[in-house]
């Protein structure tokens, strides 16, 4: 049984036309691919067995079977490998039925080498993410030991350092900007601890006004505050023999960092409305969005409890300096929300790219409401980038149509379509037109410019190939012959 070798850098042409597949094989090698050239579908399929190539170029006429057949055959064994039909016919029934099969893209003889060479490493990108995607899935349902999802550079150390101070029974103070995932590390260092047994007790110091903060942390006796009708503990006692994890702690009073403090020095507290005191045998975890030092610096941060929290700090990179877990938490989480909702979700390889190259001020918080987000408007149960959140959408960084908004406007404005109502602004009227509108003509434009090509008009419109065709069935737009 011979093995299958992978070659992420070959691209296969299948074409009876001796001449032209020497010259598409010189301008795909000069492009920087290797390439193999086949003149009959019988000898390229049997080649299947021992090699399988990032990209396929395969002629529809061939002297021993019909095109659509061999693409049809191929896609059956090996669905995410991209196949550009090269063809003389340019008949939009066989187009039509080749991406139905799905071909990656259809040119028409004589091919523009400008054209084909864009499109098959727009292909072998696809299709190298594809692979990517697949082993992420793989790769995302095994955690590692800490319980942590991350595979990036900054991820595996924070993973070493949590492994050696989970052992050691000592303070610890992380500093990292909101939602990072602070409270799932500390709630690893738990877990790998001795105190593992015991309850991990976490607050909010955020989230508590400051008048309540006292009564949180040690507790109150009955009837030492209005309001106070039962004897009540505070996190430091509920967390005896196990760990404390305040996160947010530089919210706290300068009073009551004067309090903690003293705890930590001796494991002693008072109870609000109490002379006696009660002992609590605990680990403490801290964590803050704040710089500590600059805290200290400002007086707003007491700096001998700086050194009694940071007996050993750990730093928590932002999700946009790690990209390449992004794969490995989208995966997580479609699989988390397909268990909540029984179903099995997907993502596109273009809504995966842009989830990538986005930079994400809410951190992985704001990565996994994304996702959540976006299953809302799935109709298929595969995220598409049209499925993401507006405001991602409307980011700076990304934009779905940019450059055709002018030209739009000034079409409407030069052909004087007869559109009503009309509203003033800055001195002048302008036509009111629908999202639907201004969409559609975004589109009709793009495919005006790129000759009809599909890959062209997505890339330039920022949107998948899946979803242009849905809008083109939408909006009744015909592709150019």
């Amino acid at each position: 049984m011979s093995h299958l070798q992978e070659t992420p850098d070959s691209v296969i042409i299948i074409d009876d036309d001796k001449n032209f597949a020497s010259l598409i094989e010189r301008w795909i090698e000069i492009s920087g691919f290797k390439s193999e050239v086949f003149n009959d579908a019988e000898s390229f399929l049997s080649s299947l067995d021992r090699l399988l190539p990032a990209c396929v170029c395969l002629d529809l006429t061939l002297p021993d079977a019909d095109g659509l057949l061999v693409l049809q055959k191929l896609k059956s064994n090996h669905k995410h490998l991209p196949v550009i039909i090269l063809t003389a016919d340019s008949a939009t029934d066989k187009a039509v039925k080749a991406m139905q099969l799905g071909a990656y893209d259809y040119l028409v003889k004589p091919v523009d080498r400008a054209k084909l060479i864009t499109t098959v490493k727009n292909s072998v990108e696809r299709y190298q993410m594809s692979v990517k995607l697949a082993q992420f899935e793989r790769e995302s349902t095994n955690k590692n030991s800490l319980g942590l999802i991350g595979n990036s550079p900054p991820m595996r150390t924070l993973f070493r350092q949590i492994e050696k101070v989970a052992a050691c029974d000592i303070s610890v103070l992380m500093c990292g900007e909101s939602g990072t995932g602070k409270e799932l590390i500390a709630k690893a260092i738990h877990q790998n601890s001795g105190r593992a047994k015991f309850p991990l007790v976490t607050l909010n110091c955020a989230a508590i006004p400051e008048s309540l903060q006292e009564s949180e942390l040690f507790g109150h006796e009955k009837g030492s505050f209005t309001g106070a009708t039962n004897r009540r503990q505070g996190k430091f006692e509920l967390a005896h023999l196990g760990t404390l994890f305040l996160d947010e702690v530089a919210e706290l009073s300068l009073s009551l960092q004067a309090k903690l403090l003293r705890v930590l020095q001796d494991k002693t507290f008072s109870l609000v409305g109490s002379s006696s005191e009660t002992k609590s045998d605990f680990r403490l975890i801290a964590a803050s969005h704040k710089d500590l030092t600059k805290e200290v610096g400002a007086g707003r941060f007491r700096e001998d409890l700086f050194f009694r929290l940071a007996v050993y700090e750990l730093e928590v990179s932002p999700l946009r300096e790690r990209k390449e877990d992004i794969p490995l938490l989208v995966q997580h989480f479609l699989r988390e929300f397909g268990k909540r909702d029984k179903r099995n979700y997907k993502i596109s390889t273009e809504a995966m790219q842009f989830l990538q190259s986005y930079s994400y001020r809410g951190n992985v918080r704001e990565l996994e409401n994304s996702i959540e987000r976006a299953l809302v408007s799935v109709t298929a149960e595969i995220i598409d980038v049209e499925d993401l959140p507006v405001r991602m959408l409307r980011s700076t960084e990304h934009s779905l149509i940019v450059e055709p908004k002018e030209q739009i406007c000034e079409t409407f404005v030069e052909e004087k379509t007869e559109i009503t109502p009309t509203i003033q602004f800055s001195n002048s009227s302008f036509p009111i037109v629908t999202l639907e509108n201004l969409e559609k003509l975004a589109i009709q434009f793009s495919i005006n410019r790129n000759n009809g090509n599909i890959s062209n008009v997505a890339n330039e419109l920022g949107i998948g190939r899946t979803t242009l065709y849905r809008k083109l069935k939408q909006y009744e737009i015909e592709l150019p012959v």
